[in-house]
């Protein structure tokens, strides 16, 4: 090829690649100026923002009993690989002692770790995202009253591509979205609660929905159930098409106890949430019931 056919081809691919790069850099959501608000939240009602988050749920320390020892390690299947969640208790040295609260905020909100690098949205963070900031606040306050849990977890097992953290720059720029949930004034205060709690710190529809080639969830399916993450079975559909007959007393049950209206119980990974909700205050479990039970009618996708 001659020369000036090769600089013709060779400019665009050299100026391409810096456009890339900063394309898909990490995006914190707040700066070093907004530390002083993440510094002031209420421990108590953290809890209520840690349970209706299922933090315990992958955080905690796999082979012991205590779902507030989060030192990580679980493994999370995927079709990508295997996740292990990290260690969230207040160690200084494995875990986040020495996090501040905006730390958490970027994680939560924006994917992004203190040290500048994109999560893998293993972590909910594309739900979280529309989390209001004064909870994450709560929630640090509340983790930092944790006992601190010594050990890091085993490494992700992720093959290339996805080794190469930058790439989740470019997933991102398609599927996360930090629009702030507003309240609907056409609805009552307890529907707006239960949406906040389901859409942004409950996270159903990561669970109860299908997802595409690159493991974003398929709106058309979003509530309407689809093949696990982990390859273990199918979530179910939870708008009117599976579950149109059930009263709110019948959901805030199941949220209370794990049991159904036909008297089964619940299993497999959404019996560990239901240990979460049942610690909510009645009003919550109330609000997301009200929320799940006026979801649009949706088709089951094919598993």
């Amino acid at each position: 090829m001659p020369r000036r056919w090769q600089l013709m081809v060779l400019l665009p691919v050299a100026a391409l690649v810096p456009a890339m790069w900063i394309a898909s850099a990490p995006r914190p959501a707040f700066g070093d100026a907004d530390a002083a608000r993440f510094e002031t939240g209420d421990a108590a009602r953290g809890q209520i923002v840690f349970l209706a988050g299922d933090c315990a749920s992958c955080h905690a320390s796999p082979g012991q009993g205590d779902r507030l020892r989060l030192g990580g390690g679980i493994a999370l299947a995927s079709p990508f690989g295997t996740f292990r969640p990290p260690n969230i208790s207040p160690d200084p040295e494995d875990g986040i002692g020495r996090w501040r609260g905006v730390d958490l905020a970027n994680a939560l909100m924006a994917g992004v770790s203190p040290d500048r690098r994109h999560y893998y949205p293993a972590l909910p963070y594309v739900a979280y995202a529309r989390m209001q900031p004064e909870d994450v606040a709560d929630l640090m306050a509340y983790l930092r009253s944790l006992p601190a849990v010594a050990g890091r977890t085993p490494p992700h097992e992720l093959s290339f591509p996805f080794t190469v953290r930058r790439v989740v720059g470019f997933w991102k720029l398609l599927y996360l979205d930090r629009t702030p949930l507003s309240p609907d004034p056409s609805r009552d205060a307890a529907w707006n609660r239960g949406r906040y709690l389901v859409q942004a710190v409950a996270h159903c529809a990561e669970c109860h929905s299908s997802r595409n080639s690159l493991g974003a969830i398929r709106e058309k399916t979003r509530y309407a159930g689809g093949p696990d993450q982990e390859g273990t079975g199918f979530v179910p559909n939870i708008t009117p098409e599976r579950i149109g007959g059930w009263r709110l007393e019948d959901m805030v049950r199941l949220l209370t106890t794990g049991q159904r209206p036909d008297g089964r119980r619940v299993g497999s990974s959404m019996a560990d949430v239901v240990v979460n909700t049942a610690g909510l205050p009645q009003t919550d479990r109330e609000a997301i019931a009200a929320y799940i039970l006026s979801l649009p009618t949706r088709p089951t996708p094919s598993p």
